[in-house]
């Protein structure tokens, strides 16, 4: 009996402690929800010591008219810089579409001479390829402007030279000029089939960074398009005009990671906005060497490009000076050799002057150092050329101020036409 009855109470004392559990559940349940609920309101009160974050999809909720609002776009909008210029919203093939039409095929006939490489040449015989662009039209001619060395022969009646337009027809070209200094050259076609032609832009505007577009035909493959950006602007590259190996001439140009191969010398560098900004000529060709193409700036071009048609050559002021940047020398010899005072930062240090120029006349020699023209500082060669071919004419009298052991020293100099 007693066996039983404690049994009974064992049983019942478990009852009651499940209907305990259950309780205890039940209540932790509606404890955690009072919770949730009651957050919203005490954060809405500040009495929370933190703001309430809340999703996406409950602010998207919260405020449906500001989602509506929002503009959908898949362009690339322009940011403003810290200098607070709008940067440049790049699409690169709206700007191919404005001038891709205006970029034409060169194609140099009975070229022997294999000056221009394959397929920029014959390399000895039948014809070669470069690229052009298409710049103006005048009555019934269109005006392209390519690289001199891409036609080399044309100004002597050597080869013939055919343009090959966008639709693909190839018409027949009339040389108007060249010019070896800056490897450009103008020719003419006939405009009837010429609907689109290239506007050229600011290249004095271009930063490093910004975007390149090359446009051209590398390896006779027409309209072929690369893209990049400036690497670099004001380059110099010595060019070897008459091939002893040594340089004659330093020509400006912008660098740019844009794929430049043969063929595409003469084509258009452009940039975000479809403007020509610089006309491709040269490519450093070798095996260890990539994304390294230089392209003749259109500051640069467009003068020459205007004497070209005017005169069928350029019309240049000379001093009669070989010369380099200071900065090319080791600075060690600025003031132990050159005995420059310590404020001077540049200039342009003469290596010879030859006989019978305006500069020989003047009495500058070697080792002079210019670093200023009528005035102006002269802190590189990129300014001293910059200022003979904008600022003075053939003819005028320019005074140079320059240091000859370490005296600074004022000439008169009266400018030449240049001769080449």
């Amino acid at each position: 009996m007693g066996y039983y009855d404690q049994d009974y109470t064992r049983r019942e004392k478990k009852q009651n402690g499940g209907r305990s559990g259950i309780y205890g559940f039940i209540g932790a349940v509606l404890g955690a929800l009072l919770v949730i609920f009651s957050i919203p309101t005490l954060s809405s009160y500040g009495f929370l010591p933190y703001e309430l974050d809340m999703g996406e999809n409950d602010q998207a909720e919260e405020s449906p008219q500001e989602e509506e609002t929002a503009p959908e776009t898949d362009s690339i909008e322009p940011q403003s810089d810290n200098t607070g210029a709008p940067s440049e919203a790049v699409d690169v093939t709206e700007a191919v579409d404005r001038v891709s039409d205006a970029v034409v095929g060169i194609v140099n006939m009975n070229q022997n001479t294999g000056v221009l490489g394959s397929p920029e040449g014959g390399g000895g015989g039948g014809e070669g390829t470069g690229s052009g662009i298409i710049y103006k039209v005048e009555e019934d001619r269109a005006f392209v402007v390519t690289n001199q060395h891409v036609i080399n022969g044309a100004a002597t009646g050597q080869t013939d030279v055919d343009v090959t337009l966008a639709d693909g027809s190839r018409v027949p070209a009339e040389f108007v000029g060249e010019d070896v200094l800056t490897d450009l050259a103008v020719l003419t076609i006939d405009a009837e089939n010429v609907d689109t032609t290239a506007d050229f832009g600011d290249s004095e505007a271009l930063r490093a960074g910004q975007t390149a577009i090359a446009i051209g035909n590398p390896l006779a493959f027409e309209g072929s398009v690369t893209a990049g950006i400036i690497s670099a602007v004001e380059r110099s590259i010595p060019v070897d005009l008459n091939g002893d190996g040594q340089p004659d001439w330093e020509a400006e140009v912008l660098q740019t990671d844009a794929a430049i191969n043969p063929g595409n010398s003469g084509g258009a560098l452009v940039n975000s906005s479809g403007e020509v900004i610089g006309i491709n000529s040269m490519k450093i060709a070798q095996s260890a060497v990539e994304g390294i193409g230089f392209s003749i700036p259109t500051q640069i071009a467009q003068p020459v490009i205007e004497d070209l048609e005017q005169y069928g050559e350029v019309q240049r002021p000379q001093m009669g000076i070989v010369l380099r940047s200071l900065q090319e020398i080791p600075s060690f010899h600025w003031e132990s050799t050159l005995g420059l005072p310590e404020d001077i930062k540049g200039g342009v240090y003469v290596e010879q002057a030859q006989p019978d120029t305006p500069a020989a006349e003047a009495g500058l020699q070697e080792g002079d150092v210019i670093v200023e023209l009528d005035g102006q500082e002269i802190t590189d060669a990129h300014d001293l050329r910059k200022y003979l071919y904008t600022e003075v004419s053939i003819g005028d009298t320019m005074e140079v101020s320059y240091y000859r052991d370490g005296e600074l020293t004022t000439t008169e100099l009266t400018l030449e036409e240049q001769v080449f």
